[in-house]
């Protein structure tokens, strides 16, 4: 026994003009309703394609893709009419574009090459790929050279081997642009700080002890816990080779600063920041530094803010991974489910400070 399936009325006649008008406005709520395909290009789009509006007497539009596809048109690779959203679609494609990137770090691609490989043009690739990744395909290149150079690094490999196997061309290429990211030229990181002289200082405060320490570029880490001795011993895991010299007298006015913010009586730190980070990392910081004092975001919501919706997951390490307590404001992040959720410096302190910042920063009455 057959069955005959009766076609949809909007597929059984269409009207040109209308739906010229839906292509000229973009209409989303026709996507899926037909296809216009353009003599020129030989590529079929949805209605609501973001391509340049070609000339009407180029253009035919056909119920299904299969109908167009049967007259010799390809899809179009930017709106993807076959069915997948144009949003998913591109988030796909630019993910592709991570992954070619991802293949060989040392390699050097134009965005040009890297538009004809993914199917987009330069102009929208570059626009696409910044708005869902949060940096720029040239920035995003670049962390992950710096990525490799600091395994290299790390792995004992010489500072001139490593930068070529970190794909870099020169050694002044590689000082430029990596050492702004390591927080200390690549000799000295790859000696895990050696060379490098960390001056430091301890405190009590009402969240128990506090470190901060600083190189001679910035602060590098600002860390709350149990003891002295246990701050301590944390700084110098984490550089091992470097020069610690304990200096109340110099970091003082930093102490009392970041004291100022435990209290209640700073609602803003800006210190001068030495930290080691990716390109994305150092996005989701920047992010963390925007958000209010006596107020909240969920994870959620900050990867949406530096454009990565689906990177809950690297937003949280990239909060779990911020060596400054409260420079970087890391505990006003939240889950979404409710409740404080994790913290490097402990839920309670995490609590404690929460708690005073939304009381602090209610309207006097």
């Amino acid at each position: 026994m057959s069955i005959s399936v009766s076609e949809p009325e909007h597929a059984q006649a269409l009207d040109d003009r209308r739906s010229w008008r839906a292509v000229c406005e973009r209409d989303r709520s026709q996507d899926g309703r037909f296809v216009y395909a353009v003599a020129s290009t030989r590529v079929y789009c949805r209605p609501s394609c973001a391509a340049r509006r070609p000339r009407r007497g180029q253009v035919t539009f056909y119920t299904r893709p299969e109908e167009a596809e049967r007259a010799g048109y390809r899809a179009c690779r930017r709106c993807d009419p076959r069915g997948t959203s144009p949003e998913e679609f591109q988030s796909e494609l630019i993910r592709a574009a991570c992954r070619e990137l991802e293949l060989d770090p040392t390699r050097r691609v134009t965005l040009d090459a890297l538009s004809r490989r993914i199917g987009l043009s330069p102009w929208h690739l570059h626009r696409t790929f910044t708005r869902v990744v949060g940096v720029t395909p040239r920035r995003y290149a670049e962390a992950l050279r710096v990525e490799r150079l600091k395994g290299s690094l790390r792995n004992g490999e010489r500072v001139t081997g490593a930068l070529y196997e970190a794909g870099y061309g020169s050694s002044s290429r590689l000082y430029h642009g990596a050492g702004a990211r390591l927080g200390m030229t690549p000799a000295t990181y790859g000696r895990r700080g050696a060379g490098e002289r960390i001056r430091y200082a301890v405190a009590r405060t009402r969240l128990g002890s506090l470190l901060v320490a600083r190189t001679a570029t910035g602060v590098c880490a600002v860390a709350l816990g149990g003891s002295a001795r246990a701050l301590e011993a944390a700084l110098e895991a984490e550089f091992p080779a470097a020069t610690m010299v304990r200096d109340q007298t110099r970091l003082a006015r930093l102490v009392r600063a970041v004291v100022g913010a435990i209290e209640g009586r700073r609602q803003r730190l800006d210190l001068p920041l030495d930290v080691r980070a990716s390109a994305f990392r150092l996005k989701v910081w920047d992010a963390v530094r925007a958000i209010p004092y006596g107020e909240v975001r969920t994870y959620g919501e900050l990867a949406r803010a530096v454009g990565r919706p689906a990177a809950v997951r690297a937003v949280a390490r990239a909060c779990a991974a911020n060596p400054v307590a409260l420079a970087i404001p890391c505990h006003r992040v939240v889950p979404a489910a409710g409740g404080p959720g994790s913290y490097r410096f402990g839920v309670t302190r995490k609590r404690r400070l929460l708690a005073m910042e939304r009381e602090r920063s209610k309207p006097a009455r």
